[in-house]
């Protein structure tokens, strides 16, 4: 069995920066992820990068170290990220208080600008004016996700790490130690093990006999081939629905029933968005579930209907166009801050999970990481 310094599970965004700076740090490194093809979150996320979104001391240092590390990543890596910034438009409903949902923005970082639904369609021609009270604008990043993902493969293997296709079924243990990880395919031996699994990490923690506070939704979105419409800006609502079903979904009285299958632990909710790539293909959704079971089916063609329905409300021209159902597994937390760190008491465990805010501010969150596995400090 091939001992390593690190073993990290899960090859998402979490994973594949992870990956990287530990071998930067010169660990030796096994990168484990499930899937030939990419299936994750990332994959099927808009790749928008909420720099802006920072609610604390910490989470506003992370998001401006984080886009700082974008604005040079590309060049770190030797390979296109696709990075660029545009505008994030957050559209306002016709029955919604604007000045009221702008006032609910003031504790972030950067403080969005109020615009009325004609100034909205200036920065944005087909969003659809007579929809919407307004829109509020704030500065954001974009990358594509799966060359962001390959860039950092690519470089984490330069450095000498290893991948392996494998899932991962467990871990071997050693007097209160995790000295390995399973697989269908076999065993590897290591100093420290680290989940990175996004929605199955809950699971993966709970067989190690580590409860952590780690949920997740079903995401469904539509993906378009490349087309000749151009999108200037991300759109999204601002008064986002995710947030209050994770938060009503994650409640400590809830927490037995996400380890019970079949169980929906509440209503699903649309958050009509799209954003558009440099290619010129368009994610369109999304529309969020919590259901207990990893493996739940859905209604497909009710969940395209609806996002159809929704997003052709917003941006009409966007509603008909022959595009492909995906859905995946996102992971969240019960407060909407990340599960960092070593995992209970489980020498030799950690997780690096539950990201409300992924993409912004996994760069920086990694290289943090990294550091403190050198020091013997997991203090962030």
């Amino acid at each position: 069995m091939k001992n390593y310094d690190w073993i990290v599970i899960g090859g998402g965004i979490t994973g594949a920066a992870l990956s990287y700076e530990l071998a930067k740090k010169g660990f030796s490194v096994l990168l484990l992820e499930r899937d030939s093809a990419m299936q994750n979150a990332t994959r099927f996320s808009y790749g928008g990068l909420a720099y802006w979104a920072g609610t604390n001391d910490l989470t506003r240092q992370l998001c401006r170290e984080g886009i700082d590390r974008y604005r040079i990543l590309s060049a770190e890596l030797d390979a296109d990220t696709e990075f660029r910034e545009l505008d994030l438009l957050l559209t306002i409903e016709l029955e919604d208080d604007a000045e009221k949902i702008a006032a609910s923005y003031a504790h972030f970082a950067i403080h969005p600008k109020l615009l009325n639904a004609a100034e909205a369609g200036e920065l944005e021609p087909l969003l659809n004016k007579s929809a919407i009270a307004g829109a509020l604008k704030l500065p954001h990043g974009h990358i594509s996700p799966t060359a962001t993902i390959q860039a950092y493969s690519n470089a984490f293997l330069r450095l000498g790490g290893t991948v392996e296709i494998a899932e991962v079924i467990g871990f071997v243990e050693r007097e209160n130690r995790i000295s390995g990880v399973r697989t269908e395919a076999g065993n590897y031996g290591c100093e420290n093990a680290v989940v990175c699994a996004g929605g199955w990490s809950r699971s993966l923690l709970k067989s190690a006999g580590v409860a952590a506070r780690i949920y997740y939704t079903r995401a469904e979105i539509l993906e378009t081939a490349p087309v000749d419409l151009q999108l200037r800006t991300l759109v999204m609502p601002a008064a986002l629905k995710r947030f209050e079903l994770e938060a009503a979904s994650s409640k400590i009285e809830f927490d037995r029933l996400w380890d019970e299958p079949g169980k929906e632990l509440a209503p699903p909710i649309l958050d009509s968005g799209a954003i558009q790539f440099k290619n010129g293909s368009l994610r369109v959704g999304q529309l969020s579930r919590t259901l207990s079971d990893l493996n739940a089916k859905v209604d497909r063609a009710a969940s395209e209907a609806a996002i159809r329905a929704g997003i052709g409300k917003i941006l009409p021209d966007l509603a008909n166009l022959p595009a492909v159902w995906h859905d995946c597994i996102v992971a969240f937390s019960n407060n909407r801050s990340p599960v960092v760190g070593p995992a209970g008491d489980r020498t030799g465990l950690h997780v690096f999970s539950g990201f409300s805010n992924p993409l912004a501010i996994v760069p920086a969150l990694a290289e943090r990481f990294a550091n403190a596995a050198i020091e013997g400090n997991f203090r962030f």
